[in-house]
């Protein structure tokens, strides 16, 4: 019984090293209603993109993710491709 406890253990401690990250990312090119769909959608294609929140007044991004599936670069570059250039201002883990 010990070994299949010890086993399920080791399979299973990969899965506590994967850490949600929380990121903010500014994204000033936001300027109407359908540009936070737009950043979501390109976001959400990620590998990893667990929640995407935008406020268009702030034209800010918030983004919660996955950090051993995709990195910041991988985000600020999927809003880019969308033609919404962002920088990264603010995360917490």
């Amino acid at each position: 019984m010990k070994r299949i406890l010890i086993t399920i253990g080791i399979v299973l401690s990969p899965l506590t090293w994967a850490a949600q990250q929380t990121v903010t990312l500014s994204v000033p090119g936001m300027s109407c209603a359908t540009c936070p769909i737009t950043v979501k959608k390109a976001l959400t294609k990620l590998s990893g993109v667990v929640d995407v929140k935008s406020n268009l007044d702030k034209r800010e991004t918030t983004v919660v993710f996955d950090d051993t599936q995709v990195s910041l670069d991988a985000l600020t570059q999927a809003t880019k491709d969308a033609g919404f250039p962002s920088t990264v201002t603010g995360g917490k883990p």
